[in-house]
């Protein structure tokens, strides 16, 4: 037997094991093989460029931890064609960021993430919304200041804002300790505790213990601070349960809710309110009570229009 022939036979004896996930070791392998062990390091070699070479997504990397080789799946990083073409469909549905931003993170995904013979299949399925894609009227490149407002939130730091709001007047300077960013319908928002205002004349209810919500786009300049700000265990931000609440992101304070519904679909109305449950229900009405934030429900109910009545708490 000629030593290409034995190489060979070697190569796919080394990628076998590969394959089934062991870490194999230089020095046992040139045991078994009767060769040295730099030998066997350019079987690995050969096979690391045969990978690059086809444009196989796998590579033999050293675990320091094992003392030895072993696969390493580059695909496991992948999506698939459901999860691509999903991401996709709810990053253009959202309409958060302008053309200039989001056209750039659908390519990066596409590019990235998807396995290169479904890329066409997943292209296909997007190409037209992603042509047709309409940007959010402000306007404004956001990630860049999303991203600094993230890190003022994980560092506890307290942020100078201009913010330009609806009602007179116009433009307001806030001293604020962030504490989330959230997303809801076309919008990224910041939720910050304000300090030095007189709650009196800003707020409509003084006594509110809950943060003020920022529409991000409406932040006209901010500058993060050198000041920290410390927030007890007992009392800190619990952003997942604010989050079921505040639906709207509208001001108020928090309430409970009672409306019959008599809609097809009582699961849209238990998706839309994360605190509902159903307190009573026959064949066609449901009896719904949620605890919601803010006066934006008010303004959802009566979208409703006939399908929803209020009862008093």
């Amino acid at each position: 037997m000629n030593s290409t022939v034995i190489k060979s036979e070697r190569l796919l004896h080394i990628y076998c094991r590969l394959v089934n996930g062991e870490t194999l070791s230089k020095r046992e392998l040139a045991q078994k093989f009767n060769v040295t062990e730099r030998s066997v390091q350019r079987d690995i070699e050969a096979l690391r460029y045969f990978f690059a070479d086809q444009g196989v997504r796998q590579d033999v990397i050293y675990d320091r931890n094992a003392k030895g080789y072993c696969l390493h799946d580059l695909s496991r990083g992948m999506l698939t064609n459901g999860e691509a073409l999903a991401v996709c469909k709810i990053l253009l549905e959202s309409r958060s960021l302008c053309q200039d931003e989001m056209g750039p993170i659908i390519d990066k995904i596409l590019s990235l993430c998807v396995p290169e013979q479904n890329k066409k299949a997943v292209k296909a399925l997007i190409s037209n919304e992603k042509f047709h894609y309409i940007e959010p009227q402000h306007g404004k490149m956001l990630l860049d200041g999303l991203w600094d407002i993230g890190q003022a939130i994980h560092n506890r730091q307290l942020m100078e804002i201009e913010y330009e709001r609806m009602k007179q007047p116009q433009c307001v300077k806030r001293l604020i300790e962030p504490v989330a960013i959230m997303f809801s319908e076309y919008y990224f928002y910041l939720a910050a505790f304000l300090r030095n205002v007189d709650r009196q004349t800003e707020f409509e209810n003084p006594d509110d213990l809950f943060p003020t919500i920022y529409r991000v786009d409406r932040i006209r300049s901010f500058k993060v601070l050198k000041e920290h700000f410390q927030v007890p265990y007992s009392n800190r931000f619990q952003e997942g349960e604010f989050r079921k609440r505040v639906q709207f992101m509208y001001g108020g304070k928090l309430q409970c809710v009672r409306f019959i519904y008599k809609g097809s679909s009582v699961e849209a109305v238990l998706d839309r309110l994360p605190t509902a449950k159903v307190a009573q229900n026959d064949d066609e009405t449901w009896l719904v009570e949620a605890e919601v934030f803010g006066k934006g429900i008010e303004m959802w109910l009566r979208s409703q229009g006939d399908m929803v009545q209020m009862v008093r708490a």
